[in-house]
């Protein structure tokens, strides 16, 4: 039976290639999109199988993107395709719901093998994927948890965190110095009661704050 997939990136030589690798198989790449706003009515106007989603993308991002398909279509399996072997993005993912996390330097009879287990209801996490995504962040569907002493920067800082930026980064968006960022996080970190800025961002994702 075809695997009906919507490729979801702003780059096209990424898209053709999906479509080469795929071909000769069952999975057919029936819709593109370049960015998450054309996914997103993608997904609401076509019959698909399976998403295959890159993260960094202009207006609306993959990890966004993501999160409002599983409001819409909370059945549709999400398969993450990214450039990026990023512990934060493969964690925001496990707490949106993807179904599993590929980096573009995956080999085609992986790619395909991921996109077949996905499509069947399956998932394609690996066990290192969700060891870098586990730890004491709560239960996803509790409320914030408003005891937590965080700062107004504080809480800024790990906004940002949660969507994937550097120290630096963070510092650039901000308006602070490098510095005083690596200071904020590490205070952060003690007071959610994790060990690295993954769970944090775990966290963050679950209590609704990014």
């Amino acid at each position: 039976m075809a695997i009906k997939v919507l490729v979801v990136d702003d780059h096209p030589v990424v898209r053709i290639g999906v479509k080469q690798l795929t071909s000769g198989t069952d999975i057919h790449v029936v819709a593109e999109a370049e960015n998450g706003a054309e996914a997103i009515e993608s997904t609401k106007k076509m019959q698909i199988d399976l998403v295959l989603l890159d993260v960094r993308m202009p207006e609306v991002d993959g990890l966004r993107c993501l999160a409002e398909i599983r409001k819409l279509k909370p059945q549709l399996p999400v398969l993450m395709f990214s450039a990026y072997d990023s512990p934060t993005y493969i964690a925001r993912a496990v707490a949106l719901g993807a179904s599993g996390y590929l980096t573009k330097s995956v080999k085609r009879d992986a790619l395909i093998g991921a996109i077949t287990e996905v499509a069947g209801g399956g998932t394609a996490w690996s066990r290192d994927d969700l060891r870098r995504a586990s730890g004491p962040v709560g239960d996803p569907d509790t409320e914030i948890d408003l005891e937590v002493p965080l700062t107004r920067r504080e809480m800024e800082v790990l906004k940002q965190l949660a969507f994937g930026l550097t120290n630096k980064e963070i510092a650039e968006a901000l308006g602070i110095s490098y510095e005083t960022v690596k200071e904020h996080v590490q205070h952060v970190l003690r007071k959610l009661g994790v060990s690295d800025r993954t769970q944090a961002a775990v966290w963050a994702v679950r209590k609704g704050l990014a």
